[in-house]
């Protein structure tokens, strides 16, 4: 199936997850794809789902259906991060999470710098080597605009009918351009099933992601849904154990609140407050 990878100002996803079963408790039918099938049809694969299968269940998010999202930054200071495949990584790993948590096998990529530069999937039969080429057919790298590319994942999810909650694996390598329209979006999509889990690359400090995550509740959102952290100047060093374990810290407490809140279960328009 070819994918459009043409630069347009809202997004257009191939992928279209269909509707799962209302998110109120943890779905233990097998959410994702198993074992077996991932060593047939992605061998390369199988340590990074053995990994974040441990931590999955060493977070009690074992057997959890999620739709998978990864949102990557390229705006000018990401150039060394492709260059060097920390992203490609980072791709692969976010695939084998998915491979737990969704029985698709695939992950629907978007690239943002100023606006969305562009969009495209990742899966089990395709994601060898695959981000960098891609990256490299968008043109220019801009500047950093978060809330564009979170607006495009809230299209897409309510877009798609799906019921069970989304991760979102967003990766920058510094602070939005706007900081009041990012963080005007995280507090809007509080009362959305999305939970979203920032990665800091490089040396910044990430003062302002650090702000995010720490917004006030009920204050400013309904709920907290998002999480932070930082993986350093050599983000291709964290070890898989490390990332997966990161990755996955705040997302249990985010499910238990969102469901007391009755987020999963309906998604009402909403906004900032404050």
């Amino acid at each position: 199936m070819a994918i459009d990878y043409r630069k347009r100002p809202r997004i257009d996803y191939r992928k279209r997850p269909g509707p799962g079963p209302a998110a109120t408790e943890p779905d233990v039918r097998g959410a994702g794809v198993s074992l077996e099938k991932v060593a047939v049809r992605a061998p390369g694969l199988v340590s990074l789902y053995k990994s974040a299968a441990v931590s999955l269940a060493k977070n009690r998010v074992d057997g959890q259906r999620a739709a998978v999202y990864l949102v990557l930054d390229r705006s000018g200071s990401m150039r060394p991060y492709y260059r060097d495949g920390s992203v490609q990584h980072l791709a692969e790993q976010t695939l084998a999470l998915a491979a737990n948590l969704d029985d698709d096998g695939v992950v629907p990529v978007v690239f943002f710098s100023t606006g969305i530069d562009g969009t495209a999937e990742i899966s089990l039969d395709a994601y060898q080597d695959r981000i960098t080429p891609l990256h490299d057919t968008m043109g220019h790298m801009g500047r950093t605009n978060y809330h564009v590319a979170m607006q495009a994942v809230i299209d897409h999810y309510e877009a798609s009918g799906a019921r069970d909650p989304a991760f979102v694996v967003f990766q920058t390598d510094g602070s939005p351009t706007s900081r009041t329209a990012a963080e005007h979006v995280l507090c809007t999509a509080a009362r959305l099933p999305i939970f979203w889990q920032f990665i800091g690359f490089g040396h910044d400090e990430f003062r302002f992601l650090r702000r995010l995550d720490e917004l006030p509740v009920p204050d400013r959102r309904v709920v907290d849904n998002a999480g932070f952290f930082a993986a350093g100047a050599s983000p291709k060093s964290l070890t898989d154990e490390g990332l997966y374990d990161q990755l996955l810290g705040e997302f249990p407490q985010w499910l238990t609140a969102a469901r007391a809140a009755g987020v999963v279960r309906t998604r009402p328009s909403g906004g900032c407050r404050g």
